[in-house]
């Protein structure tokens, strides 16, 4: 039994991410008061009257503009077709337009129902103006505010009446909760009381071809791939069934350095791309072979190592660079620039053709388990021990006991007598991860003096 689809569509610029955001409860889109912010489809749970669902906000939808509105557009059309319900959002300051009417015309052919959202209906006189949207054939219209929330709880009211039969993601028999994702059959990929699925964010600066790579791993075009630099404005995060279990791949903006971030949707792009980061058990960073690696892909790499998570580095449209000389160039100056990353992964890709992209899978099942790794505490203090005792710490400093305290990244405590030096806890950080195979999984150290 999985969840019902809610999809908002609708021309640029009526409101389908303020009311995307008020009915899932948090400021989860970008919004800005112009039009063509939202790019992707992004998905999220919602909940109206104890029923849960699927809630899906997209581009405007505008066929026949520039070549990155036809792809908005396409995508717009696959989300609809998964729809079990969808909203049509129009703007009630502005009445009916040709974009509306264009829109409407496809809507009326779908096989789920619509209903049509007149938005920005602040007041009394402006829910009277709803009216005129009747001349789409869509049924009467219902009169919102999604930036105040008047009559949301209206609109969700009518929702939920339409959801089909079994697709409410309603409790169980048992009283567990509904499935969260399902795979093609609709066999579900976890239940929420399971252990949540491994986060993998998708990184780079922009135009390095992040949402390219996304689609081929995801297995569909799930986010709008153009060449022009900051096609990605929000992070979009999609569940696939691998033979390893469910991995969540999240595509997110390019990142460049805030001095030269000078559009406010661009600067919310970056804040979501940086918690993405925060939020993910394993960061796969693009590179584009052809520039080399730029002191910003460094800076990134930083920040990377900063939050904890393991890190695959991925040089990307490595079929673009056919001299020998230069590919030894890039490989040279990945490792002097990078060098800080220790034995992370680095792979020679094609995101575009997919050349290279197969060997990714075993490289992140690996790194997954090793950053959930725990270790006995027994083994932990036969690994000290054997290192105090090939290379004491001088000076009567001495490791008395230690243990596991945390995974994700692996956490050990040590319990001291007195304080070691820093390239002593850096030799027993590498007998550690050489002792029980972390690779290049970042490891964190706690001493605790024995006075604590």
């Amino acid at each position: 039994m999985s969840m019902a689809t809610v999809v908002i569509v609708g021309r640029p610029n009526v409101g389908k991410s303020t009311l995307f955001n008020r009915v899932v409860g948090e400021r989860a889109a970008i919004v800005e008061d112009r039009p063509g912010v939202t790019r992707d489809r992004k998905e999220m749970e919602a909940d109206w009257l104890g029923i849960d669902f699927l809630l899906v906000d997209t581009g405007g939808w505008l066929p026949g503009g520039s070549d990155l509105d036809e792809k908005v557009s396409r995508q717009v059309e696959a989300a609809v077709e998964h729809a079990d319900v969808v909203l049509m959002v129009v703007d009630a300051t502005i009445g009916v337009t040709d974009e509306d009417e264009r829109l409407a015309t496809w809507l009326r052919r779908i096989h789920a129902p619509v209903l049509v959202v007149a938005n920005k209906a602040d007041n009394d006189r402006r829910e009277n103006e709803r009216w005129a949207f009747l001349a789409l054939g869509l049924g009467e219209p219902i009169p919102v505010s999604a930036l105040h929330g008047r009559r949301a709880g209206d609109l969700l009211d009518e929702v939920v009446k339409l959801f089909p039969a079994g697709g409410r993601g309603d409790e169980s028999a048992d009283g567990t909760p509904g499935i969260v994702a399902t795979d093609e059959d609709g066999e579900p990929l976890w239940h929420p009381d399971d252990v949540p699925p491994p986060r993998v964010a998708i990184v780079g600066r922009p135009n390095v071809g992040k949402s390219t790579l996304f689609n081929r791993l995801v297995g569909e075009d799930r986010s709008v791939v153009h060449d022009m630099a900051g096609t990605t404005r929000d992070s979009v995060d999609t569940v696939v069934d691998t033979p390893d279990g469910p991995i969540v791949f999240v595509d997110t903006a390019g990142m460049r350095r805030r001095s030269r971030i000078d559009d406010s949707a661009e600067y919310y792009s970056m804040v979501r791309a940086l918690r993405s980061i925060d939020d993910a058990d394993i960061a796969l960073l693009v590179i584009d072979a052809t520039d080399g690696v730029t002191s910003q892909d460094q800076r990134l790499a930083e920040r990377i190592d900063a939050a904890g998570c393991p890190i695959v580095v991925l040089l990307n449209k490595w079929e673009l660079v056919d001299d020998a000389e230069q590919r030894l160039a890039v490989t040279a100056e990945l490792n002097r620039k990078l060098y800080f990353v220790g034995d992370s992964p680095v792979l020679k890709i094609s995101a575009l053709t997919g050349k290279g992209v197969h060997k990714l899978r075993p490289v992140l099942q690996q790194a997954i388990e090793q950053y959930h790794r725990r270790v006995p505490t027994r083994d932990v203090n036969r690994v000290i021990a054997d290192a105090q005792q090939r290379q004491p710490a001088g000076h009567g400093a001495k490791v008395m006991y230690a243990l596991q305290g945390a995974t994700d990244p692996p956490t050990f405590t040590l319990f001291v007598n007195r304080e070691l030096p820093q390239t002593y806890l850096r030799y027993l950080e590498r007998s550690i991860r050489e002792a029980f195979g972390f690779g290049a999984t970042p490891i964190k150290l706690r001493v605790r003096m024995r006075s604590e």
